[in-house]
């Protein structure tokens, strides 16, 4: 210790690569619920308990995520005996990623690749040239072209155990 100051041997904060690429546990649990939701008949509302038990998510936690979902008008819902949670719209209208984005924000792993939060970066002299970030544009629009054209609706049937599909007629 030298005079005056403190010398401080805290662990560095590490998040690691696939930390910051992966769903978070919020993200996820609002795709599940969504999905639970969509597989409803249209116009049918199912109980925040419901979903939270179905799927093995927090209540209270889902309670929070449906209720982000709802404001930014994904969801409706009805209070009383017959209310409940159900799709604002059709899950056909609905793309993957804009739940993402509501949940978890911007798709981009780094702002200055955002369309919708974008922030230059500090350290960059040239946002044309930047390596860094002409990969990370790269890696936004992989991301995005996945997700922004896949549908609820897609994302309910991946699960689906209708073997209709897999039947032919003569």
């Amino acid at each position: 210790m030298t005079a005056g100051k403190a010398v401080l041997n805290r662990p560095r904060a590490h998040t690691s690569f696939m930390d910051r690429f992966m769903l978070t546990k919020k993200a996820k649990y609002g795709l599940k619920a969504m999905v639970h939701l969509a597989r409803l008949p249209r116009g049918a509302s199912a109980f925040v308990a419901d979903i939270a038990v179905r799927n093995g998510i927090p209540k209270k936690f889902l309670d929070a995520i449906l209720g982000e979902l709802r404001n930014a008008g994904m969801l409706t819902s009805k209070k009383g005996k017959a209310g409940g949670y159900m799709l604002a719209g059709p899950p056909e209208g609905i793309a993957v990623g804009s739940i993402l984005r509501v949940l978890d924000g911007p798709l981009a792993p780094i702002a200055c690749a955002s369309r919708s939060a974008f922030s230059p970066c500090q350290d960059c002299d040239d946002l044309q040239r930047c390596e860094v970030r002409l990969v990370m544009l790269d890696v936004r629009e992989a991301i995005a072209s996945v997700l922004d054209t896949r549908t609820l609706a897609e994302m309910r049937d991946l699960g689906s155990d209708d073997i209709s599909s897999f039947v032919y007629e003569i």
